[in-house]
């Protein structure tokens, strides 16, 4: 009666994308965001996203950075800053300022943009790991003590 479709699935597809972590509305934040998994925003968010996942901006979310880079970004809210994606979906009440450089563009009717989109065959995100900055800072916390304790 009802049959399962058996056609093969193609490995190219890659898995679903899910937020893990929600900024919520009536929150304002203000730093730098790094790391791996899917993030919501709905509240006012100032700072670098970096993000090796997806990066929501619900309607009620606002984001205000130079460079927000993650493999996929949609966006319901509003973006002052440059965007640096895989996929990149603005939706009918979303609203981008700055510059995108992407491999997969979507609008829906009323999305506005304002700046310059590039398609690339290839998107480097060029995701930054955070240790390599705190080893610099530990290696210079590390060798005053041992001054002080010379002396």
């Amino acid at each position: 009666m009802f049959r399962k479709n058996t056609q093969p699935i193609p490995s190219s597809i890659a898995p679903v994308e899910r937020v893990t972590s929600v900024l919520g509305p009536g929150i304002n934040w203000q730093g730098n965001l790094h790391g791996s998994g899917g993030v919501r925003i709905e509240g006012a968010y100032e700072g670098e996203i970096a993000i090796r996942g997806m990066v929501v901006i619900g309607e009620t979310g606002r984001v205000t950075c130079e460079n927000l880079r993650a493999n996929t970004v949609i966006v319901a809210g509003a973006v002052h800053g440059n965007i640096t994606a895989e996929k990149l979906e603005i939706r009918s009440t979303g609203r981008v300022w700055g510059d995108v450089t992407v491999t997969a563009f979507a609008t829906e009717e009323g999305a506005f943009l304002r700046g310059q989109v590039r398609m690339e065959d290839k998107v480097e995100l060029e995701l930054e790991q955070p240790a390599e900055g705190s080893a610099d800072a530990a290696e210079s916390a590390g060798t005053a003590p041992e001054s002080e304790e010379t002396a």
